[in-house]
């Protein structure tokens, strides 16, 4: 069993838990996740890990609260314990012989395109973060994105912050202003990736996306997250989850997240109803 050492909630609907994985730690890079059960007969979701921290073999994750699983996980509390958490997982990001990089965070993605920042920051590459948010009180890690970035922009969908607009409106300025990068890496939901990849491709800016379609085994044997790269079939959890963005097919992994969109919601209302069901202290 893997015991939660500590939960921050950061945000109304985002979460931070450290989990006690010694063995994952070990070998834990940037980019690459973990597969999770709250229960035995609960549903398998990836996560990324956001932190391995050697010291005290912990792994860290953040999300936000939207389905079924992420609910039933949100309501365990330091001293309980995860059924299964499995990983590291992926391949890693691949950083080296990068002088100059963009790194862009999109929402919960801001907790997947962290790491990769300080990872660059870490080794001596000039990071220029740019996060997105919905609105100013949804922002969280904006102070430990500062800290590794030799630039940061937020922006807000409302400009409740200051800065209204999108990431490719920042990322936009930033290229028309003559800044170039030896690579451009985007996480968060599928169309701000798309529209990341579009922006860069005139520029001819290698663009590198992380996907994250469903997932059951994460081993590729069941072939839930297969996408399109290149014109060819990938796995996003063995080949993955890190691809040109210039080469996915990002309406066809749009359309196959939609599949899912009815069945996920009545699992959360089938979730939410059983927690109001369950008896105070059980």
């Amino acid at each position: 069993m893997f015991e939660i050492i500590e939960k921050k909630i950061l945000k109304p609907t985002v979460t931070l838990m450290k989990i006690k994985a010694p063995y994952i730690v070990k070998h834990a890079e940037p980019g690459q996740f973990v597969i999770l059960r709250v229960e035995e007969n609960g549903e398998r979701i990836p996560m990324t890990i956001t932190e391995a921290n050697h010291k005290d073999e912990t792994i860290t994750i953040i999300y936000q609260v939207v389905g079924a699983t992420t609910t039933l996980l949100n309501q365990l509390e330091v001293g309980d314990s995860l059924h299964d958490f499995a990983g590291p997982l992926g391949k890693a990001t691949e950083l080296e012989g990068l002088k100059k990089v963009a790194v862009i965070g999109g929402g919960v993605g801001c907790a997947i395109a962290y790491p990769v920042a300080k990872a660059l920051h870490d080794k001596g590459s000039i990071v220029h973060s740019i996060i997105g948010f919905r609105s100013e009180n949804l922002i969280f890690l904006n102070e430990e994105f500062k800290a590794c970035s030799d630039q940061l922009h937020i922006m807000t969908d409302d400009g409740s912050n200051g800065n209204k607009g999108f990431v490719t409106d920042a990322l936009k300025k930033l290229l028309e202003n003559g800044e170039t990068y030896d690579e451009v890496i985007a996480i968060g939901p599928l169309p701000m990736m798309k529209f990341v990849s579009l922006v860069t491709k005139p520029y001819g800016i290698k663009t590198i996306v992380s996907m994250n379609p469903v997932m059951i085994d994460g081993t590729g044997m069941c072939g839930g997250c297969r996408i399109t790269v290149g014109g060819q079939m990938k796995f996003a959890c063995v080949d993955g989850p890190e691809f040109d963005g210039h080469l996915v097919d990002f309406d066809e992994a749009i359309r196959r997240n939609q599949m899912y969109k009815e069945f996920e919601i009545k699992k959360h209302d089938e979730a939410c109803r059983l927690l109001k069901e369950k008896p105070h202290g059980k």
